[in-house]
């Protein structure tokens, strides 16, 4: 068993197959999860990559060891295994490492209900336990039984949004060679859209691209093919697809934010005054947005478990964040990538005009997107950052998820990484002038020798 330390994130479990991560260290955890839930039944399902069929296999054997039954629901991506949490009330298992390269593989795991298991509610004391040797179950051991789950996770999914009436639409996806080449075709199966598909092929060892999307380089093979093919959007998915970027009818990638708006207006649109969350690093446009069509917008720390956490405090119907997750209370307080698009090609397909005209009012500003420095001190760089800012008028800072800094005209925010000497900067303005000002001149301050 490898270092726990290293491969137990925040938000899951994920290292190098099998140096870090190998059967007997997933064996070990599947009887530790039934342990710390209390499961009588747990939900699995594994994305495409090489290792993930016997991860899943040892993980299985150490929950029925534990007397617990598996319901093994086999591929799928990562929100067909929240829809399979949700719809049949188990704690769940994806094993995946969703954009990571072929090497790596890893679990997320979540209560019944989609509920997320991380390292405050439920992840350190797994761990823990897998450390000290999970104790022997005296009864009798469970049982696996597969059971394919695609057709009701595409029928579910399709029943959240209206597409009978849109138009009729060509729609190129790249699937990374991930599982939306599983799951694309099926939910897309009657819908009035001509598919042009991008690496459908599934293949754990990413032959074309790496399966990471909010990479510029990844997105280029989808660009091409939305201007060759006349499509009317692009759609991309991660390796486990479970996050959605879009491109438009020009082959320009189009911003998350851009889509976070438009999603809360058509949530807004259903339910009149609603809550909508979104993480402190997306566009200033978003709760703009949120306001003017009559909702509240409310502003969380980044990371997936302070939005789901957020949205059943405050019965939030939607949740968007800067990478492309996007959440909703209808798919269990939940991320789907899929959901997301499917609102998506409802819009387009409600209305006669192109992609790029229908997002321009949700698109306001010109942002830096993130841009990482390699630092020897986080603190030390950061609060010479503060320092220069600080004393100028009109001028706003906050500490909710790193240093938030304002004006009028522009904002930015840096952040450290939790597991690299890094400081994310994400920085946002008026105009492009002024974003690069602000962008450069935090960036000289951070990388100063």
């Amino acid at each position: 068993m490898g270092d726990l330390a290293k491969i137990f994130k925040a938000y899951d479990i994920r290292g190098v197959v099998p140096a870090e991560l190998d059967a007997g260290t997933a064996e070990a955890v599947g009887a530790a999860f039934v342990r710390v839930t209390g499961a009588s039944a747990v939900v699995t399902a594994h994305d495409m990559r090489p290792s993930s069929v016997p991860l899943a296999e040892a993980f299985a054997r150490g929950a029925t060891g534990q007397g617990a039954d598996v319901v093994a629901a086999g591929l799928g991506s990562t929100d067909l295994l929240y829809y399979a949490s949700g719809a049949l009330d188990l704690p769940g298992v994806m094993f995946t490492a969703s954009h990571n390269p072929a090497r790596y593989n890893g679990m997320k795991l979540c209560r019944a209900g989609a509920r997320p298991v991380g390292r405050d509610t439920g992840l350190t004391e797994i761990r823990d336990l897998v450390e000290r040797g999970v104790p022997a179950f005296s009864g009798p051991a469970g049982t696996v039984t597969s059971r394919d789950l695609l057709a009701g996770y595409a029928d579910h999914l399709k029943s959240l949004v209206d597409l009978s009436s849109i138009r009729p639409l060509k729609v190129a996806v790249d699937a990374g060679n991930g599982m939306a080449g599983h799951t694309v075709p099926t939910v897309f199966a009657g819908l009035p859209v001509e598919l042009v598909p991008l690496y459908f092929e599934l293949d754990g060892t990413f032959p074309n691209h790496e399966a990471n999307p909010i990479e510029p380089e990844n997105m280029r093979d989808l660009q091409a093919a939305v201007r060759a093919s006349g499509a009317d959007i692009g759609l991309a998915f991660d390796g486990d697809a479970d996050r959605c970027f879009v491109v438009d009818e020009r082959g320009e990638i189009v911003s998350p934010s851009a889509i976070t708006a438009l999603v809360a207006t058509r949530e807004l649109a259903k339910h009149p005054g609603a809550s909508i969350v979104h993480n402190l690093i997306t566009s200033r446009a978003v709760p703009e947005i949120i306001a003017e069509h009559g909702g509240t917008p409310v502003r969380t720390r980044v990371g997936h478990s302070f939005i789901k956490q957020t949205m059943a405090e405050t019965g939030a119907v939607f949740g968007g964040e800067h990478s492309a997750h996007f959440y909703f209370r209808d798919f269990w307080f939940a991320d789907s990538g899929m959901l997301a698009a499917l609102h998506v090609l409802a819009a387009l397909g409600e209305q006669d005009g192109p992609l790029s005209e229908l997002l321009a009012e949700f698109t306001r500003y010109t942002a830096s997107g993130e841009i990482n420095s390699e630092v020897a001190d986080q603190a030390v760089a950061a609060e010479r950052v503060r320092a220069a800012f600080a004393p100028r008028p009109g001028v706003t800072i906050d500490e909710l998820d790193g240093l938030t800094v304002g004006a009028d005209e522009w904002w930015f925010n840096l952040r450290p990484s939790n597991t690299e000497p890094l400081l994310r900067l994400n920085a946002e303005a008026a105009d492009e002038r002024t974003m690069t000002a602000i962008r450069d001149e935090v960036l000289a301050i951070v990388r100063e020798k």
